[in-house]
């Protein structure tokens, strides 16, 4: 990550994130594949929502105890309208 305050990917929303959103869409990624949205405490359940009823969403961290499995791999993801975070 980098020294920016890392903020919520809800569309227009410039707030501190606090959670990771884990996701994947199994008809483009690969199983063990996790792009990742962040939140804040007002957009995490409904981005998890969001995510939830694709069968996309995975887990759901606190943004400090994230530890991505993406750091060797790469990856990152948009959420609706949002912007890319990973």
């Amino acid at each position: 990550m980098s020294d920016e305050t890392p903020v919520c990917s809800a569309k227009s929303c410039r707030s501190d994130a606090v959670w990771v959103l884990a996701w994947n869409n199994p008809k483009l990624h690969t199983p063990e594949r996790r792009k990742t949205w962040l939140a804040c405490e007002e957009h995490r359940e409904h981005l998890s929502q969001f995510l939830g009823v694709r069968g996309f969403l995975k887990d759901v961290v606190l943004l400090t105890e994230w530890e991505s499995p993406e750091e060797s791999t790469g990856g990152s993801g948009s959420a609706p309208g949002g912007s890319r975070q990973g």
